[in-house]
Protein backbone atom coordinates (compact mmCIF):
# COMPACT_ATOMS: atom_id res chain seq x y z
CA UNK A 1 0.00 0.00 0.00
CA UNK A 2 1.31 3.39 -0.97
CA UNK A 3 0.68 6.21 1.42
CA UNK A 4 0.85 9.75 0.07
CA UNK A 5 3.27 11.81 2.08
CA UNK A 6 2.82 15.58 2.42
CA UNK A 7 5.40 17.52 0.46
CA UNK A 8 8.48 18.45 2.42
CA UNK A 9 8.53 22.22 2.92
CA UNK A 10 11.42 24.01 1.26
CA UNK A 11 14.00 25.28 3.69
CA UNK A 12 13.72 28.94 4.51
CA UNK A 13 16.26 31.04 2.63
CA UNK A 14 17.13 34.37 4.20
CA UNK A 15 17.15 37.31 1.81
CA UNK A 16 20.81 37.87 2.44
CA UNK A 17 21.57 34.22 1.53
CA UNK A 18 19.90 34.39 -1.88
CA UNK A 19 23.09 34.87 -3.77
CA UNK A 20 22.34 32.49 -6.63
CA UNK A 21 18.69 33.24 -7.34
CA UNK A 22 17.85 35.48 -10.25
CA UNK A 23 19.40 38.95 -10.43
CA UNK A 24 19.74 39.24 -6.65
CA UNK A 25 23.20 37.73 -7.02
CA UNK A 26 24.33 41.05 -8.50
CA UNK A 27 22.67 43.27 -5.94
CA UNK A 28 25.00 44.74 -3.30
CA UNK A 29 24.51 43.72 0.28
CA UNK A 30 23.92 46.93 2.20
CA UNK A 31 24.94 45.35 5.47
CA UNK A 32 28.28 44.18 4.04
CA UNK A 33 29.24 47.32 2.16
CA UNK A 34 32.05 49.37 3.64
CA UNK A 35 31.25 53.05 3.94
CA UNK A 36 32.81 54.98 1.03
CA UNK A 37 35.20 57.68 2.07
CA UNK A 38 35.74 60.34 -0.60
CA UNK A 39 39.09 62.07 -0.54
CA UNK A 40 38.90 65.53 0.95
CA UNK A 41 39.09 68.17 -1.78
CA UNK A 42 42.30 70.11 -1.82
CA UNK A 43 41.93 73.84 -1.19
CA UNK A 44 42.32 75.97 -4.29
CA UNK A 45 45.71 77.67 -4.60
CA UNK A 46 45.97 81.43 -4.77
CA UNK A 47 48.02 81.42 -7.98
CA UNK A 48 48.00 79.14 -11.02
CA UNK A 49 51.03 79.33 -13.31
CA UNK A 50 50.23 77.96 -16.78
CA UNK A 51 53.21 77.09 -18.98
CA UNK A 52 52.51 75.81 -22.53
CA UNK A 53 55.45 74.28 -24.33
CA UNK A 54 56.51 72.43 -27.44
CA UNK A 55 59.77 70.44 -27.33
CA UNK A 56 61.07 72.25 -24.25
CA UNK A 57 62.31 69.21 -22.30
CA UNK A 58 65.69 70.77 -21.51
CA UNK A 59 64.30 73.85 -19.75
CA UNK A 60 61.34 72.54 -17.72
CA UNK A 61 63.21 71.26 -14.64
CA UNK A 62 65.07 74.53 -14.17
CA UNK A 63 61.89 76.51 -14.79
CA UNK A 64 59.97 74.53 -12.14
CA UNK A 65 62.77 75.05 -9.63
CA UNK A 66 62.89 78.80 -10.24
CA UNK A 67 59.10 79.16 -10.03
CA UNK A 68 59.20 77.33 -6.71
CA UNK A 69 61.94 79.67 -5.44
CA UNK A 70 59.86 82.71 -6.41
CA UNK A 71 56.55 81.58 -4.89
CA UNK A 72 57.22 78.98 -2.19
CA UNK A 73 56.41 80.35 1.25
CA UNK A 74 54.80 83.50 -0.16
CA UNK A 75 51.75 82.22 -2.06
CA UNK A 76 49.96 78.93 -2.42
CA UNK A 77 50.34 77.98 -6.06
CA UNK A 78 50.08 75.29 -8.69
CA UNK A 79 52.29 74.92 -11.75
CA UNK A 80 50.53 73.55 -14.82
CA UNK A 81 52.70 72.36 -17.70
CA UNK A 82 50.88 71.81 -21.01
CA UNK A 83 52.71 69.60 -23.51
CA UNK A 84 51.49 70.78 -26.91
CA UNK A 85 52.27 67.57 -28.79
CA UNK A 86 56.03 67.53 -28.21
CA UNK A 87 58.17 64.98 -30.03
CA UNK A 88 61.03 65.02 -27.50
CA UNK A 89 61.00 63.91 -23.84
CA UNK A 90 58.91 66.85 -22.63
CA UNK A 91 56.15 64.64 -21.19
CA UNK A 92 58.64 62.38 -19.44
CA UNK A 93 60.28 65.40 -17.83
CA UNK A 94 56.90 66.72 -16.68
CA UNK A 95 56.08 63.33 -15.15
CA UNK A 96 59.36 63.24 -13.24
CA UNK A 97 58.90 66.80 -11.96
CA UNK A 98 55.38 65.91 -10.81
CA UNK A 99 56.70 62.90 -8.89
CA UNK A 100 59.03 65.20 -6.95
CA UNK A 101 56.72 68.19 -6.48
CA UNK A 102 52.98 67.68 -5.80
CA UNK A 103 52.02 71.23 -6.84
CA UNK A 104 53.06 70.45 -10.43
CA UNK A 105 50.37 69.25 -12.84
CA UNK A 106 50.70 68.12 -16.42
CA UNK A 107 48.44 68.12 -19.47
CA UNK A 108 49.42 66.36 -22.68
CA UNK A 109 47.64 67.19 -25.93
CA UNK A 110 47.26 64.48 -28.58
CA UNK A 111 49.28 66.49 -31.10
CA UNK A 112 50.48 70.03 -31.71
CA UNK A 113 47.27 72.06 -31.74
CA UNK A 114 48.89 75.46 -31.19
CA UNK A 115 49.33 77.80 -28.26
CA UNK A 116 45.66 78.79 -28.05
CA UNK A 117 44.55 75.19 -27.46
CA UNK A 118 47.37 74.63 -24.97
CA UNK A 119 46.47 77.76 -23.01
CA UNK A 120 42.78 76.86 -23.02
CA UNK A 121 43.57 73.42 -21.60
CA UNK A 122 45.69 75.04 -18.89
CA UNK A 123 43.05 77.65 -18.06
CA UNK A 124 40.39 74.97 -17.62
CA UNK A 125 42.65 73.10 -15.22
CA UNK A 126 43.68 76.21 -13.27
CA UNK A 127 41.97 76.73 -9.91
CA UNK A 128 43.74 79.85 -8.69
CA UNK A 129 42.15 83.27 -8.30
CA UNK A 130 45.14 84.64 -10.22
CA UNK A 131 46.35 82.92 -13.40
CA UNK A 132 49.80 83.69 -14.77
CA UNK A 133 51.04 82.57 -18.17
CA UNK A 134 54.68 82.36 -19.16
CA UNK A 135 56.74 80.68 -21.84
CA UNK A 136 58.70 77.51 -21.18
CA UNK A 137 61.97 78.63 -22.82
CA UNK A 138 63.40 80.42 -19.73
CA UNK A 139 63.35 83.80 -21.47
CA UNK A 140 60.75 84.95 -18.94
CA UNK A 141 62.18 85.36 -15.45
CA UNK A 142 60.12 83.63 -12.70
CA UNK A 143 61.56 86.12 -10.20
CA UNK A 144 59.07 88.65 -11.66
CA UNK A 145 56.06 86.55 -10.63
CA UNK A 146 55.51 88.34 -7.27
CA UNK A 147 55.36 91.69 -9.12
CA UNK A 148 52.54 90.43 -11.35
CA UNK A 149 50.63 89.05 -8.37
CA UNK A 150 51.05 92.30 -6.42
CA UNK A 151 49.58 94.33 -9.28
CA UNK A 152 46.55 92.05 -9.53
CA UNK A 153 46.04 92.30 -5.78
CA UNK A 154 46.15 96.10 -6.06
CA UNK A 155 43.00 95.96 -8.19
CA UNK A 156 44.11 95.40 -11.78
CA UNK A 157 42.50 92.67 -13.86
CA UNK A 158 45.17 92.06 -16.50
CA UNK A 159 48.90 92.73 -16.18
CA UNK A 160 51.15 92.42 -19.24
CA UNK A 161 54.90 92.09 -19.17
CA UNK A 162 56.99 94.70 -20.98
CA UNK A 163 60.42 93.46 -22.03
CA UNK A 164 62.28 96.75 -21.75
CA UNK A 165 65.71 95.34 -22.62
CA UNK A 166 64.71 92.66 -25.10
CA UNK A 167 67.40 90.17 -26.09
CA UNK A 168 66.21 89.08 -29.51
CA UNK A 169 67.60 89.27 -33.07
CA UNK A 170 67.26 92.64 -34.80
CA UNK A 171 64.73 91.45 -37.40
CA UNK A 172 62.45 90.15 -34.66
CA UNK A 173 62.73 93.43 -32.73
CA UNK A 174 61.79 95.48 -35.81
CA UNK A 175 58.81 93.27 -36.70
CA UNK A 176 57.62 93.31 -33.09
CA UNK A 177 57.77 97.09 -32.86
CA UNK A 178 55.81 97.51 -36.08
CA UNK A 179 53.22 95.01 -34.89
CA UNK A 180 52.81 96.53 -31.42
CA UNK A 181 52.62 100.06 -32.82
CA UNK A 182 49.82 98.97 -35.15
CA UNK A 183 47.99 97.22 -32.31
CA UNK A 184 48.16 100.34 -30.12
CA UNK A 185 46.74 102.55 -32.85
CA UNK A 186 43.95 100.14 -33.80
CA UNK A 187 42.81 98.96 -30.36
CA UNK A 188 43.59 102.06 -28.32
CA UNK A 189 45.19 99.90 -25.61
CA UNK A 190 48.54 101.53 -24.88
CA UNK A 191 50.81 98.54 -24.25
CA UNK A 192 54.39 98.27 -25.42
CA UNK A 193 54.32 94.50 -25.96
CA UNK A 194 50.87 93.03 -26.48
CA UNK A 195 52.48 89.84 -27.78
CA UNK A 196 54.45 89.13 -24.60
CA UNK A 197 53.57 85.69 -23.22
CA UNK A 198 54.26 86.76 -19.63
CA UNK A 199 50.85 87.92 -18.38
CA UNK A 200 48.70 87.71 -15.25
CA UNK A 201 44.92 87.59 -15.18
CA UNK A 202 42.20 87.66 -12.61
CA UNK A 203 40.33 84.40 -13.16
CA UNK A 204 37.14 86.32 -13.95
CA UNK A 205 38.78 87.64 -17.13
CA UNK A 206 39.44 84.16 -18.49
CA UNK A 207 35.87 83.07 -17.73
CA UNK A 208 34.53 86.05 -19.66
CA UNK A 209 36.65 86.06 -22.81
CA UNK A 210 36.60 83.07 -25.20
CA UNK A 211 39.96 82.08 -26.69
CA UNK A 212 40.23 80.51 -30.13
CA UNK A 213 42.54 80.65 -33.11
CA UNK A 214 45.47 82.91 -32.26
CA UNK A 215 43.43 85.52 -30.38
CA UNK A 216 45.16 84.64 -27.10
CA UNK A 217 47.73 87.38 -27.76
CA UNK A 218 44.92 89.95 -27.84
CA UNK A 219 43.30 89.02 -24.54
CA UNK A 220 44.37 92.39 -23.01
CA UNK A 221 42.62 94.29 -25.82
CA UNK A 222 39.48 92.16 -25.55
CA UNK A 223 39.57 92.54 -21.76
CA UNK A 224 39.85 96.32 -22.02
CA UNK A 225 36.85 96.30 -24.38
CA UNK A 226 34.91 94.37 -21.71
CA UNK A 227 35.76 97.03 -19.11
CA UNK A 228 38.55 95.22 -17.26
CA UNK A 229 41.51 97.22 -15.99
CA UNK A 230 44.67 96.54 -17.98
CA UNK A 231 48.24 97.69 -17.27
CA UNK A 232 51.82 96.62 -17.87
CA UNK A 233 54.97 96.22 -15.81
CA UNK A 234 58.60 96.03 -16.92
CA UNK A 235 60.06 92.53 -16.78
CA UNK A 236 63.47 91.02 -17.26
CA UNK A 237 64.20 89.18 -20.47
CA UNK A 238 66.87 86.56 -21.07
CA UNK A 239 68.40 85.16 -24.22
CA UNK A 240 67.08 81.77 -25.25
CA UNK A 241 69.09 79.07 -23.48
CA UNK A 242 67.93 75.93 -25.29
CA UNK A 243 66.52 75.22 -28.72
CA UNK A 244 65.57 77.76 -31.36
CA UNK A 245 62.77 80.29 -31.73
CA UNK A 246 59.74 79.54 -33.89
CA UNK A 247 58.99 83.24 -34.33
CA UNK A 248 58.94 84.28 -37.99
CA UNK A 249 57.23 86.31 -40.70
CA UNK A 250 54.32 83.87 -40.90
CA UNK A 251 53.50 84.54 -37.24
CA UNK A 252 53.55 88.30 -37.86
CA UNK A 253 51.15 87.93 -40.80
CA UNK A 254 48.79 85.77 -38.73
CA UNK A 255 48.97 88.41 -36.02
CA UNK A 256 47.86 91.16 -38.41
CA UNK A 257 44.96 89.06 -39.67
CA UNK A 258 43.93 88.39 -36.07
CA UNK A 259 44.17 92.12 -35.39
CA UNK A 260 41.54 92.71 -38.07
CA UNK A 261 39.34 90.13 -36.32
CA UNK A 262 39.82 91.87 -32.97
CA UNK A 263 38.98 95.23 -34.51
CA UNK A 264 35.74 93.81 -35.89
CA UNK A 265 34.86 91.98 -32.64
CA UNK A 266 35.49 94.99 -30.41
CA UNK A 267 33.82 97.59 -32.62
CA UNK A 268 31.12 95.88 -34.66
CA UNK A 269 30.25 92.49 -33.17
CA UNK A 270 27.01 93.89 -31.68
CA UNK A 271 26.34 96.44 -34.43
CA UNK A 272 27.37 94.82 -37.75
CA UNK A 273 25.17 97.22 -39.74
CA UNK A 274 27.52 100.06 -38.80
CA UNK A 275 30.31 98.36 -40.74
CA UNK A 276 28.52 96.66 -43.61
CA UNK A 277 26.05 99.50 -44.00
CA UNK A 278 28.86 102.03 -44.29
CA UNK A 279 30.67 99.96 -46.92
CA UNK A 280 27.41 99.41 -48.80
CA UNK A 281 26.62 103.12 -48.66
CA UNK A 282 30.00 104.00 -50.18
CA UNK A 283 29.66 101.46 -52.99
CA UNK A 284 26.08 102.45 -53.75
CA UNK A 285 26.91 106.15 -53.71
CA UNK A 286 29.77 105.65 -56.18
CA UNK A 287 27.54 103.54 -58.45
CA UNK A 288 24.69 106.06 -58.38
CA UNK A 289 27.11 108.90 -59.14
CA UNK A 290 28.56 107.03 -62.13
CA UNK A 291 25.15 106.15 -63.51
CA UNK A 292 23.85 109.69 -62.96
CA UNK A 293 26.79 111.00 -65.00
CA UNK A 294 26.11 108.47 -67.77
CA UNK A 295 22.40 109.33 -67.73
CA UNK A 296 23.27 112.99 -68.25
CA UNK A 297 25.46 112.04 -71.20
CA UNK A 298 22.61 109.94 -72.63
CA UNK A 299 20.24 112.92 -72.45
CA UNK A 300 22.86 114.95 -74.29
CA UNK A 301 22.82 112.41 -77.10
CA UNK A 302 25.89 110.35 -76.31
CA UNK A 303 25.91 106.58 -76.69
CA UNK A 304 26.52 104.85 -73.34
CA UNK A 305 25.43 101.25 -73.91
CA UNK A 306 28.91 99.98 -74.79
CA UNK A 307 30.85 101.96 -72.21
CA UNK A 308 32.60 99.95 -69.44
CA UNK A 309 31.77 102.74 -67.01
CA UNK A 310 28.11 101.70 -67.20
CA UNK A 311 28.95 98.18 -66.08
CA UNK A 312 31.08 99.59 -63.26
CA UNK A 313 28.25 101.79 -62.04
CA UNK A 314 25.75 98.91 -62.06
CA UNK A 315 28.27 96.64 -60.30
CA UNK A 316 28.90 99.22 -57.57
CA UNK A 317 25.18 99.57 -56.92
CA UNK A 318 24.76 95.79 -56.70
CA UNK A 319 27.70 95.54 -54.29
CA UNK A 320 26.17 98.26 -52.16
CA UNK A 321 22.88 96.35 -51.99
CA UNK A 322 24.76 93.15 -51.06
CA UNK A 323 26.64 94.82 -48.23
CA UNK A 324 23.41 96.36 -46.93
CA UNK A 325 21.84 92.90 -47.00
CA UNK A 326 24.81 91.44 -45.08
CA UNK A 327 24.40 94.18 -42.49
CA UNK A 328 20.69 93.44 -42.04
CA UNK A 329 21.34 89.70 -41.74
CA UNK A 330 24.11 90.37 -39.22
CA UNK A 331 21.81 92.61 -37.17
CA UNK A 332 19.09 89.94 -37.24
CA UNK A 333 21.48 87.21 -36.06
CA UNK A 334 22.90 89.47 -33.37
CA UNK A 335 19.39 90.31 -32.13
CA UNK A 336 18.42 86.63 -32.01
CA UNK A 337 21.59 85.72 -30.11
CA UNK A 338 21.09 88.52 -27.60
CA UNK A 339 17.50 87.41 -27.05
CA UNK A 340 18.62 83.88 -26.21
CA UNK A 341 21.41 85.06 -23.92
CA UNK A 342 19.40 87.83 -22.23
CA UNK A 343 18.31 85.78 -19.23
CA UNK A 344 21.53 83.85 -18.62
CA UNK A 345 24.13 86.40 -19.63
CA UNK A 346 26.34 87.59 -16.81
CA UNK A 347 26.29 91.37 -16.64
CA UNK A 348 29.62 93.20 -16.43
CA UNK A 349 29.08 94.39 -12.85
CA UNK A 350 32.27 95.04 -10.89
CA UNK A 351 30.74 95.59 -7.43
CA UNK A 352 27.45 96.44 -5.75
CA UNK A 353 26.25 98.26 -2.65
CA UNK A 354 22.94 97.14 -1.17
Amino acid sequence: MIVDQPPTPAPHVAPEDRVTLGLSAFEPRPSLMAPSIAPAPQPAPHVSVVVPGLNEAESLAELAQRVDQALQGRFTYELIFVDDGSTDDTWGVISRIRAENPVVKGIRLRKNFGKAAALTAGFRKARGAIVVTMDADLQDDPADLPSFIAKIEEGLDVVVGWKVNRLDPTNRLVLSRIFNGTVRSVTGVKLHDMNCGFKAYRSEVLRTIPIYGDLFRFIPALAAWQGFRVAEIPVRHHARKYGSSRYGLERILRGFFDLLSVMFLTRYSKKPMHLFGLIGLVFAAVGVTINAYLTLLWFLGHKIGDRPLLLLGVLMILLGIQFFSMGFIGEFLTFQMQQRRHQAEELPVREEIE
